[in-house]
C-alpha cells in the first residue's frame, strides 16, 4: 500500500487476476470507507496502453499513480487494476487505474484480463473514463474501435446492467474545435453500440438506456502543459458532487454501501472470473445479506460484552432486579440502533429482516433471564403472600377475607414485578407463572385451612373425649337400668354443645354446605366412637368389674362396713343378690345401645344363667340353649360387645372364681358358731344344778374351798390365754388337742418359773425414802412385768393352713 500526500492506494487485482483481499481491506480501515455509507463514487480510467491513462488521474484526482518514464519508451506501467483515494474531492472518491489495452506484453490474441477488468469496471464504477487519442476519432481501425467493443460486449453479461457514464476523454486536442469531433465519435459510438451483438430482451433497447455519454477534450500534455493542467482543473470540477442529482452519476442504481465495497468487490470478480453471467440487483442483495449477516453478528456479540448486560444477567440469576425491564430494554435498543446505523444503505428487505433475525437472536438469548426472574418474582411473592396471611390469621382476621385479600394484594404485587420486568421489545406471556403462583397460593391456603380444620377437630374432639369419657366410664361402672340412657343423655348434649362450637368456628372459612356437613357429621360420629370404644374398653374388663362388683356386695352391707359372718347373715341371699348385680353387669355391657331400640339381653341371660341354672336339672334335655348362638336377637353385631356365647363362658369363669369367697363365708360363720357355742346346753347346765345342789352348798359353808376354787379358777384363766384354746380349736377338736398337747408342759414350766422368781424377790420397807425402786427390783418387775405379757399373750401358729393367728389376752 502506497501513502504520499494524503493519498491513499493499493493493487486491488494483480495482473495475473488473484484479488487482493488483505490490501482491500487495510485500505478501507485507513481511508475509512465504511463510514461513507452511500456517499461515495467510483471511477475507473480505460484507455490503450500508454495512453496516459495514470498522468491523467493523478493530474485528474491528485493520486499517485505510477507514470510511465517517457525517456525509457512505450512500456506497460500499470499490471492489474489499482485504487486509490481522491484527495480532495467530496464526496469521497474512488479511482482504478486499470491496466491498459493493446498492450504487446499480453499479446494480440490473449484478451481474456482485458475483458474481465473490463466488465470488472462497468460492474463497480459509476463513472468510467475511455482514454483516446484525437487522432483516432473517425478512424476503422482505431484502438478505440477494440476497446468500445469489448466495453458493449461485456456490458451484456450484466443481466440488469446499471447505468454507467462514460466520459470519452479525447488527449493531445487538435485545432479541430470539439463541437466537430464530438458528433464524430458519437456516431462512432452508436455504430459500435448497433453492431454488438445482444440478447433478445435488448435487440431495440437505445444506447442510452445503459449509458450516459460525456466527451471532453484535453490538450497534450507534453506540448501544451500548462494548458493541459488548467483544463483538468476545469474537469476536476465537475467530480465534486458527483452523485447528487444532475452529477456525472446522479442517476445511478444499485449501489453497494461503502462498507460492503470490499466484500462485494471481491465477490464480482470471482462471478468474472469463473465467466458466470453478472446479476447485479442479485449480487446487491447478496451483499446485503452478507454484510447485514456480519454486522448482526458483530452487534451481538457486542451486546454478549456489554458489562451492564452482564450485571445484569448475574444478578437476575440469584433475584429479583429492580428496573430489569427498562434497563434491558434500552440495551437492546442500543445495540438494535447501532445495527440500523451500519445497515442503513443496504438493501431495505434484507436490512430488515436481518434486524428481525437479530431481535430474535438476542431476545432468545435474553429470555432466560427474563424467565428467572420471573420465577423469582413468583417464589419470593409465595413467601410473602405466607407470612403476610399467617401474620393476618394470628391477627384475628378471619381466614376466607384473609385468604381473599392476601391473595389479591400479592398477585398484584407479582404483575407490578412483571410488568416492571418486561421488555418492549417482547411481548412474553408470564400467564402461566402467573396461574403457578395462583395454584401455590391456593394450595398453601388449603393446607393451612386442612391444618387449621384439623386443629379445629381435634380440639372439639379432645373436648368431647374429655367430656365423655369420664362420664360414661362412671355410668358403666355403675351399670343400672338406666345407664345407657343417661349415656344418650350425655351423648346427645355434648355432641350438640360440640357441633355447634364448631358449627360457629367453620363460619369463617367460607366453607360450602357439603363440605361443612360432612365436618359436623365426622364429629357426630366420633362422638359416638368414643362412647363405643370405651363401651368396648370396659367391655373387655367386664369379667374384673363383675368380680369387683360380686366382692363389694357379697363382704359389705347395706351401710358399706365389711360383713362379720357371725351366723346370723343369710349366705345365700347375699350370694343370690350379689350374683344378680354382676349378671347386672354383665348385660349393660353387652350391646351398645345408643338408640332407642329395646332389646331381651337382660331377660336372656337372667333366664339361661340364673334361673335356668337352678332349675337345670328338672329341665328337659330337649329345650335350647338360648346363649348357644353368636349373635343378640335385635342387636346388629356392628353394636354387640359381648356376644351370647361370650357372656357363657364369662359367668361360668365368674362364678369359678367368686365360688371361694363364698366358701371362705360359708366357713367363717360355722366357725363362729362353733367358737359361740362352748357352753353346754341349757338342759345340762338344769341338771348340772340339781345334782351339784349339795356340792354348791358345801361351797358356801367352807370358805376356805371358794378360796382355792378361786386360785385354781385364776390359774386355769392364765393356762387358756397363754394356750389360746379358743384360737387352737377354731380349725377342729383334733387339731386343737394336738397343739394344745405339744405346748402345755412347756407353757406349765414357763409359769412355775416366772412365779418362782416373782417370790424371790427382796420386800421394800421404806418405800416412801427410796420411791424409786433399784436396778435388780427394775429388773425383777421387767421380768414380772414380762411373765404377765406373756401370760397376757401368745402366739400360736396353725399348721393345718399356714397362717399365723395372734390374741390379745387380758390378765384377771
Amino acid at each position: 500500500m502506497d501513502n504520499k500526500k494524503g493519498c491513499c492506494s493499493t493493487q486491488l487485482i494483480d495482473g495475473d487476476g488473484n484479488f487482493n483481499v488483505v490490501g482491500i481491506e487495510n485500505f478501507m480501515k485507513e481511508v475509512k470507507l465504511a463510514e461513507c455509507g452511500l456517499s461515495y463514487a467510483v471511477v475507473s480510467i480505460m484507455g490503450p496502453q500508454s495512453s496516459g491513462k495514470s498522468t491523467l488521474l493523478n493530474h485528474l484526482f491528485s493520486t499517485n499513480f505510477k507514470e510511465m518514464d517517457a525517456f525509457t519508451g512505450r512500456s506497460q506501467t500499470t499490471k492489474g487494476i489499482w485504487l486509490a483515494r481522491c484527495v480532495g474531492i467530496e464526496p469521497s472518491t474512488l479511482v482504478m487505474d486499470l491496466e491498459g489495452t493493446d498492450g504487446r506484453e499480453r499479446g494480440e490474441d490473449d484478451t481474456t484480463f482485458e475483458k474481465q477488468s473490463a466488465l470488472f469496471a462497468l460492474a463497480v464504477s459509476d463513472i468510467v473514463l475511455i482514454n483516446m487519442w484525437c487522432h483516432d476519432i473517425g478512424r476503422e481501425q482505431a484502438a478505440n474501435k477494440p476497446l468500445l467493443k469489448t466495453v458493449f460486449q461485456v456490458m451484456m453479461r450484466l443481466f440488469s446492467p446499471r447505468k454507467t457514464t462514460l466520459m470519452f476523454v479525447i488527449r493531445d486536442k487538435t485545432r479541430t474545435p470539439l463541437e466537430n469531433l464530438e458528433p464524430i465519435l458519437r456516431q462512432d459510438i452508436q455504430k459500435i453500440w448497433d453492431s454488438v451483438p445482444k440478447p433478445t430482451v435488448h435487440k431495440e433497447t437505445p444506447l442510452s438506456d445503459f449509458f450516459n455519454v460525456e466527451v471532453v477534450a484535453l490538450s497534450s500534455f507534453e506540448e501544451k502543459e500548462e494548458q493541459f493542467k488548467e483544463q483538468v482543473a476545469s474537469l476536476r470540477q465537475r467530480f465534486f458532487h458527483s452523485i447528487a442529482p444532475g452529477g456525472l452519476a446522479g442517476d445511478r442504481r444499485a449501489v453497494v454501501p461503502a462498507s460492503g465495497f470490499s466484500f462485494s468487490a471481491q465477490h464480482i470478480w470471482k462471478i468474472i472470473k469463473e465467466n458466470k453471467d453478472l446479476d447485479l440487483p442479485a449480487h446487491k442483495v447478496m451483499v446485503a445479506t452478507v454484510r447485514c449477516e456480519e454486522i448482526a453478528s458483530e452487534r451481538f456479540h457486542s451486546f454478549l460484552e456489554n458489562k451492564e448486560w452482564c450485571q445484569l444477567e448475574g444478578a437476575a440469576l440469584s433475584s429479583p432486579v429492580l428496573g430489569f425491564g427498562k434497563k434491558l430494554s434500552s440495551i437492546l435498543e442500543s445495540c438494535l440502533s447501532e445495527y440500523d446505523l451500519e445497515v442503513i444503505y443496504f438493501d431495505e428487505g434484507v436490512r430488515s429482516a436481518k434486524r428481525k433475525n437479530l431481535e430474535e437472536k438476542l431476545l432468545q438469548h435474553v429470555h432466560p433471564a427474563f424467565h428467572s426472574i420471573v420465577e423469582h418474582l413468583r417464589s419470593g411473592t409465595l413467601d410473602k403472600f405466607k407470612v403476610a396471611f399467617d401474620k393476618a390469621l394470628s391477627g384475628g382476621d378471619g381466614f376466607s377475607a384473609a385468604a381473599h385479600s392476601c391473595t389479591q394484594s400479592f398477585v398484584s404485587l407479582f404483575d407490578e414485578g412483571c410488568a416492571d420486568s418486561a421488555i418492549r421489545l417482547a411481548n412474553w406471556d408470564t400467564s402461566k407463572v402467573r396461574d403457578n403462583l395462583l395454584c401455590d397460593i391456593e394450595a398453601h391456603i388449603a393446607s393451612v385451612r386442612a391444618a387449621k380444620l384439623s386443629e379445629l377437630t381435634a380440639c372439639y374432639e379432645a373436648k368431647l373425649n374429655e367430656s365423655l369419657l369420664g362420664p360414661v366410664d362412671a355410668l358403666l361402672d355403675s351399670a343400672g337400668d338406666d345407664t345407657w340412657p343417661a349415656i344418650r343423655k350425655l351423648l346427645m348434649r355434648e355432641t350438640k354443645s360440640a357441633i355447634s362450637g364448631l358449627s360457629s368456628d367453620l363460619s369463617v372459612f367460607d366453607m360450602d354446605e357439603q363440605s361443612r356437613d360432612k365436618m359436623l357429621a365426622r364429629l357426630e360420629d366420633y362422638a359416638r366412637g368414643v362412647v363405643e370404644s370405651k363401651a368396648r374398653e370396659e367391655a373387655a374388663r367386664v369379667l374384673i368389674r363383675m368380680k369387683d362388683r360380686f366382692t363389694t356386695l357379697f363382704s359389705h352391707d347395706s351401710d358399706s362396713m365389711p360383713r362379720i359372718w357371725s351366723g346370723k347373715e343369710d349366705i345365700k341371699a347375699i350370694t343370690k343378690l350379689a350374683r344378680s348385680a354382676s349378671l347386672k353387669l354383665l348385660s349393660v355391657m353387652a350391646a351398645v345401645r345408643l338408640g332407642n331400640d329395646a332389646d331381651d339381653i337382660e331377660n336372656t341371660l337372667s333366664l339361661a344363667l340364673v334361673d335356668g341354672a337352678s332349675n337345670n336339672t328338672s329341665r328337659s334335655i330337649t329345650i335350647s340353649d338360648p346363649l348357644a348362638t353368636s349373635t343378640w336377637e335385635k342387636v346388629p353385631s356392628s353394636k354387640t360387645l359381648l356376644t351370647p356365647m361370650q357372656c357363657k363362658s364369662l359367668w361360668r369363669q365368674f362364678k369359678a372364681e367368686t365360688e371361694y369367697t363364698v366358701s371362705q363365708a360359708i366357713a367363717a360363720q360355722a366357725t363362729n358358731k362353733r367358737n359361740n357355742n362352748w357352753l353346754p346346753p341349757p338342759w345340762a347346765i338344769v341338771a348340772m344344778f340339781v345334782l351339784g345342789f349339795n356340792e354348791f352348798m358345801t361351797l358356801l359353808r367352807n370358805p376356805l374351798y371358794i378360796a382355792v376354787l378361786f386360785v385354781a379358777f385364776l390359774i386355769i384363766k392364765a393356762l387358756w390365754v397363754q394356750l389360746d384354746i379358743s384360737n387352737e380349736f377354731q380349725h377342729g377338736a383334733l387339731a386343737g388337742l394336738l397343739s394344745v398337747s405339744s405346748k402345755f408342759i412347756p407353757t406349765i414350766m414357763n409359769f412355775l418359773k416366772r412365779l418362782a422368781e416373782a417370790g424371790q424377790m427382796p420386800a421394800t420397807n421404806d418405800s416412801h425414802r427410796n420411791p424409786l425402786p433399784s436396778a435388780k427390783s427394775r429388773r425383777s418387775g421387767v421380768d414380772t412385768g414380762s411373765a404377765l405379757s406373756s401370760t397376757a399373750s401368745s402366739h400360736i401358729t396353725s399348721a393345718e393352713n399356714g397362717t399365723e393367728y395372734s390374741s390379745p389376752l387380758k390378765v384377771d
